[in-house]
């Protein structure tokens, strides 16, 4: 097999510069609570996480205001991160979700070797191609649905080369196979995902590629990303911490000029689940059931899954004195939720999440004001939500909690609305998406 190599001419964009049509769209950044834009980008595109937003705004709002230090408390994937090294700004990213944080430092090390890391990437790729059968052991349920048989045996042969080969590796080199394994691992499936990473096992896929294929054109893709970044910067000024976005260990106080986030949403969604596959591939989960303890407990606390296995406890979480300002709203929402759940097949515990939620973002303010600067700007990226069809203000909520942790002023800037398509929706409530700007 001929050794893959990237050569000259071959980047799919001239230098550091994104594709006229995304240009034309950064303009108006009506779409800044989106991850759609940035599969156009480099290293931005080198894994998918719907959780995200909209790389060139972020790079927008840093141009505009040119910090010194940037944060993102709630880094996901790490946008900020990588716009900040594309800008040459230091930056800190906290991620408490630990397989998506292990993604983001994997891509922070763009600046390695491309031909290293190709020549990494062969190896794994011939030992696989050459191996025998490998034995996959027991075969997690999930893994079975999203793959067929012959899908899997190539899979077992990449997993197993990629751990004989990665010791020999530098952390880096090894880091980005790891990410571009992971990254293939949804283009060789022949399953379907829902909009928010969730698999849909009764969907299937016109185009699927097999495991081989899909991690040579992977590799091929970041490759020719990190030369091109490497065109302009050489080495990163990013750093993701393994933290909670509620206390900031590891920042320095006072030593934040800008903070650009999107932290979870009141609206149920699990993030525990949506790289459930991934996990699932690397032996970190064999079932549903382990998400908890792997990695829900160490986020904010916005699902009713989370709510309900912490057995939340309403009056506790509504005495805290961290949501006084918003006590009696917050009562009075948890408590309709606390009735209508009765009445519900699920009784799903919306109640206890939102009240636990606002307790989270509370805190997180907290830490905010302690690590940021006199002065310091921060702009989140939210979004309301109705469980069970109550309707929760989460921008004004959040915007009057920033002033109880020491933000001097706030103001909520709509973008788009939300939940307008009524097909199938458990509720009508219309509800929207847009930027909370606080200053400190």
């Amino acid at each position: 097999m001929a050794s893959l190599r990237l050569l000259e001419g071959q980047l799919p964009f001239d230098g550091w510069e994104e594709p006229t049509a995304s240009l034309a769209r950064s303009r108006r950044f009506k779409r800044s609570g989106t991850f759609v834009d940035n599969m156009a980008l480099p290293v931005h595109r080198w894994f998918r996480y719907s959780a995200g937003f909209s790389a060139e705004w972020a790079k927008s709002l840093i141009t505009q205001h040119s910090p010194a230090v940037v944060l993102d408390p709630f880094v996901g994937s790490g946008t900020v991160s990588v716009v900040s090294d594309e800008l040459g700004i230091p930056s800190y990213g906290v991620e408490a979700h630990p397989f998506v944080r292990e993604l983001a430092k994997a891509k922070l090390n763009w600046w390695a070797d491309p031909q290293k890391f190709l020549k990494g990437i062969d190896d794994v790729l011939s030992r696989a191609r050459s191996s025998r059968s490998v034995d996959f052991g027991v075969v997690p349920p999930l893994l079975q649905k999203c793959y067929t048989p012959e899908a899997l045996q190539q899979l077992a042969r990449i997993r197993e080369s990629y751990m004989k080969v990665s010791s020999e590796l530098s952390p880096e080199i090894a880091s980005l196979i790891f990410l571009a394994i992971t990254a293939m691992l949804r283009a060789s499936s022949h399953v379907g995902t829902a909009q928010w990473q969730y698999i849909l096992p009764n969907k299937r896929k016109a185009k699927v590629m097999e495991p081989l294929a899909a991690l040579e054109a992977q590799a091929m893709l970041m490759a020719s990303d990190m030369k091109a970044l490497q065109s302009t910067r050489k080495q990163t000024k990013a750093h993701i911490l393994d933290g909670d976005a509620r206390l900031l260990e590891g920042i320095e106080p006072g030593s934040i000029d800008l903070v650009i986030t999107s932290p979870p949403y009141p609206n149920n969604y699990d993030y525990a689940d949506a790289t459930r596959l991934e996990m699932t591939f690397w032996g970190e989960v064999d079932r549903w059931s382990d998400l908890h303890e792997k990695v829900r407990r160490f986020l904010i606390r916005s699902s009713s899954q989370h709510a309900s296995i912490d057995s939340l406890q309403l009056d506790e979480l509504l005495e805290n004195s961290h949501v006084s300002p918003i006590r009696a709203e917050l009562s009075q929402v948890c408590e309709k939720l606390a009735c209508i759940r009765e009445t519900k097949g699920g009784k799903k515990a919306y109640h206890t999440m939102v009240a636990a939620y606002f307790v989270d973002l509370a805190r997180t303010f907290r830490a905010l004001r302690r690590v940021g600067r006199p002065g310091c700007l921060a702009c989140f990226v939210v979004g309301d939500s109705a469980p069970y069809g109550i309707h929760v203000p989460a921008e004004r909520w959040l915007g009057e909690l920033a002033i109880s942790a020491g933000f001097s002023s706030w103001k909520f800037e709509k973008l788009r609305d939300r939940n307008t398509k009524w097909k199938n929706r458990k509720h009508r409530v219309p509800l929207h998406e847009g930027r909370l700007w606080l200053h400190g």
